[in-house]
């Protein structure tokens, strides 16, 4: 059993995302030890970037302060490594395609390895563009982690029958940001993932309440938080690890 399918295993899974290098590196690797120690599942690190087409406001402006900061892929490379040898919780990133391009495909999943990352989501490649990058990741054992948004409608089964690591499904249409009501009809789209898909499926996008985490987790495998946590972080800065520990403790009781 790898780490991915760990999350797993015990239960609905909590996987909270951060921005890595917000506010700065070395809090990066502060706020994750928090977030496992607060029941995290999993930790979804993503890696800062100019233009991140997929993410709302609030991921921007944690991109625009991480690279302020000067994070660079190579200093989160360094972060990944010293937290390994302090957790084996499963660690995926979350960036775009171009970062990758640009660090060399072969170089940035040898590094994936090296340092202990498990899986990786690129929201800019399409399903049918994903070989790639997925036929170099198999080689050094790194998951690339399928979406399936609302308006996948009859490519559902195509992109669940051939999933790995776990799906992440969007749970609206739009960008990342909080949201007061989810009114897709995730029951429809998670049916039609369980007939075909032989991994875990956790919902994302707009999650930020206990109610809505409780609500989703009854139909999915999981739940994903973002952009409330990085809300966290803008209020708290350097001082948010006690703040993120609290919310991430009251988002992984909801789903028990």
């Amino acid at each position: 059993m790898n780490r991915i399918e760990k999350a797993f295993d015990h239960g609905k899974a909590f996987i909270p995302f951060i921005t890595a290098g917000d506010p700065c590196i070395d809090k990066t690797e502060e706020y994750i030890l928090e977030m496992e120690k607060a029941g995290a599942d999993l930790i979804e690190i993503g890696i800062p970037f100019s233009d991140p087409v997929a993410e709302g406001s609030v991921i921007q402006e944690a991109d625009i302060r991480a690279l302020a900061s000067g994070t660079t892929t190579d200093n989160i490379f360094d972060m990944v490594g010293s937290l390994r040898k302090k957790t084996d919780i499963p660690l995926i990133f979350m960036t775009y395609l171009n970062p990758v391009f640009h660090y060399g495909y072969e170089r940035f999943f040898q590094k994936c390895r090296e340092t202990g990352i498990d899986g990786i989501i690129i929201p800019d490649v399409p399903f049918e563009e994903k070989h790639e990058v997925q036929d170099i990741a198999v080689q050094y054992d790194i998951k690339v982690i399928s979406m399936i948004a609302p308006t996948s409608e009859d490519r559902i089964r195509s992109i669940a029958k051939e999933a790995e690591g776990f799906l992440y499904v969007v749970s609206s249409m739009g960008v990342t940001g909080v949201r007061n009501e989810i009114n897709t009809d995730l029951e429809s789209i998670l049916s039609q993932i369980k007939e075909a898909a032989d991994v875990p499926a956790a919902v994302g996008f707009g999650i930020n309440t206990p109610q809505q985490a409780a609500d989703i987790a009854r139909i999915s495998d999981g739940v994903i938080v973002g952009s409330a946590i990085i809300k966290i972080i803008a209020q708290y800065g350097k001082h948010a690890g006690p703040h993120i520990y609290t919310y991430v403790r009251m988002m992984k009781e909801a789903l028990m």
